[in-house]
């Protein structure tokens, strides 16, 4: 059914949760898998008004970049190793400086996939409505399936 399937992955617990959800069906199926973690860039803020703002050095850019793609290497080596326990291979991917949702929809149009299988925060109510969530926007904004597991 599925053939090419993307799996997102922030680090989290949670998300880990949908990694390992989206192994297994990669392995039922005998479907390609594609990793992506999704670092975002380092927030600038340039003032308004009388407030000063915030510009980094080049040096503050270099260190945060050098520490997502430390962070996101950590990350990826966690998912090549649970793929490998069950013995599949998978595509990883880093996204550095993106919006997580957006680059997690480039992706899948680019790879060729045909599920993306995601972890959801499982909040409710008013609290999902206020934090809102990359899985939300990912459901909203994409033209590729998505299985989202709680």
């Amino acid at each position: 059914m599925y053939a090419n399937i993307l799996l997102c992955t922030d680090g989290s617990d949670v998300a880990r949760k949908g990694v390992k959800h989206g192994i297994a069906l990669a392995k039922a199926l005998n479907a390609k898998v594609t990793v992506v973690t999704v670092t975002e860039p380092l927030p600038v803020y340039y003032g308004n008004g009388h407030a000063m703002g915030w510009i980094p050095s080049q040096a503050e850019f270099d260190r945060f970049d050098a520490a997502c793609k430390e962070g996101a290497g950590k990350v990826l080596d966690e998912v090549r190793a649970m793929a490998e326990q069950i013995g599949i291979s998978a595509e990883l991917l880093h996204v550095p400086n993106a919006h997580p949702a957006t680059a997690i929809i480039e992706t899948a149009k680019s790879r060729g996939c045909d599920l993306i299988v995601m972890a959801s925060h499982g909040r409710r109510g008013l609290r999902k409505l206020l934090l809102g969530s990359q899985t939300s926007e990912v459901l909203v904004d994409g033209s590729v399936p998505v299985l989202v597991v709680y």
